[in-house]
């Protein structure tokens, strides 16, 4: 089969699966101890299973952690390795994804988009540099008081919608298709349960990524730091001389972190950064939480010591008090792995020019199941869905984007196939 009888058959009803998913609330949340986070994501694996069995993939089915699994089988006669492709269920929690409305905005002519449930939401034509691309195009966003849920519904109707065109066409060759859909991707627990030997992949590929003809193969290496400040409470109205405020100690240590460097206010590229995320706690002790970011790991420790230095600092000036600072793995930059797999990235470059792009080899300040997944065996860059403004309420995608992102993902799989 020729690219342009691929490029052809992905013209589909990707739109109309992304409708009908963004609908489905499955914002995670990360103060829960469930697994999933939160229930409603199951709403969606429910019905992702349903409509998997519907095309004829027989043992499509949602695990008790709200896994999606299922199987494509192979149409070729060749030994081809079996790929995956992955992408996550679960919306961000930075903002609301109950009743989503999403909104079609056909024939995109370079306007601003007020968004007419909340119209101080606007999507600027300036402000997002990727809607010059996007001239004569569909855009889909929400209305304007909830996030759209691209990040990552894109990739979810992309991935169905290029296995429904795989299952009615077997005269594409193909090996072992895998898929596979996560929960609480968001809040870094997307692959804590997910059964690998059950999925029984060679190679995977996300697909969570923005901008069309956009592949990635190395993220941020990421820990967590959680610093616990122990003050002395005493009454205030006898406190002369006593009273040591873990709350003003905490304070102090937020405002000596670097402003210019090492923020992700003031960082881009592959500068790497320390955040505060959260402080929580009284006068008597307080808990700080930081993530730490950078493309290498001898850079994390770097930024921890500089941290550290600085706690160590506002701790000398309260006499009594202590701390405790505890530093905790989250993932790691899967470029260190991909790097001894480079016919992965070589097949997915390859199809993004088959399916009529430039591609855009990228770093993403920021990690995906992917990360994870390439350290526990499972070699995983991650390919664009098409999505923008990601976690928020001017989050947009277009249909066109969308349609590119099935046309990679038909490419990836002949690809594979026919290098075998």
């Amino acid at each position: 089969m020729n690219d342009s009888t691929i490029n052809t058959l992905a013209t589909s009803t990707v739109s109309d699966r992304f409708i009908r998913y963004v609908q489905v609330d499955t914002q995670s949340d990360p103060s829960s101890q469930t697994y999933p986070s939160t229930e409603k994501q199951k709403n969606l694996g429910r019905l992702l299973a349903s409509e998997l069995l519907a095309m004829g993939i027989t043992d499509a089915h949602m695990d008790d952690y709200g896994y999606v699994y299922a199987t494509i089988p192979a149409t070729s006669d060749k030994k081809v390795p079996t790929i995956c492709f992955c992408s996550h269920m679960d919306t961000s929690p930075d903002s609301s994804g109950t009743d989503v409305k999403p909104i079609v905005h056909r024939n995109y002519q370079g306007d601003d988009l007020v968004l007419p449930d909340d119209p101080s939401v606007i999507i600027k034509y300036d402000e997002h540099p990727d809607l010059s691309n996007q001239l004569g195009n569909d855009i889909i966003t929400a209305s304007g008081t909830t996030l759209l849920g691209a990040d990552d519904k894109a990739g979810i109707a992309e991935i169905m919608t290029a296995a429904e065109l795989l299952m009615a066409h077997p005269e594409i060759k193909h090996g072992t298709i895998k898929i596979l859909f996560t929960p609480d991707e968001e809040i870094g627990r997307g692959v804590d349960r997910v059964d690998l030997a059950k999925l029984g992949a060679d190679f995977a590929y996300t697909v969570d990524g923005e901008t069309a003809g956009s592949i990635e193969d190395e993220t941020f290496s990421a820990d967590g730091v959680t610093v616990t400040i122990n003050g002395i409470s005493v009454h205030p109205g006898f406190a002369k001389g006593k009273l040591q405020s873990a709350v003003k100690i905490a304070s102090e240590i937020v405002s000596k972190l670097p402003q210019e460097r090492l923020s992700p206010e003031s960082t881009s590229g592959r500068a790497g950064f320390v955040h505060p995320v959260s402080i929580n706690g009284g006068v008597e002790q307080v808990t700080l939480d930081f993530i730490v970011r950078d493309f290498i790991d001898e850079n994390l420790q770097a930024h921890e010591q500089e941290l550290e230095d600085i706690v160590k600092a506002a701790i000398a000036r309260y006499p009594g008090c202590t701390y405790q600072f505890r530093v905790s793995e989250q993932y790691r930059n899967m470029k260190q792995v991909l790097d001894s797999h480079p016919q992965i990235m070589e097949i997915g470059l390859e199809a993004i020019r088959r399916a009529g792009m430039q591609p855009l080899r990228r770093s993403i300040r920021g990690g995906t199941d992917g990360s994870r997944l390439s350290f526990m065996g499972l070699p995983c860059p991650n390919i664009f869905a098409g999505g923008h403004a990601f976690h928020g309420r001017q989050e947009w995608v277009t249909i066109q984007d969308m349609e590119k992102a099935i046309r990679t993902i038909l490419h990836i799989t002949l690809l594979w196939e026919e290098r075998s």
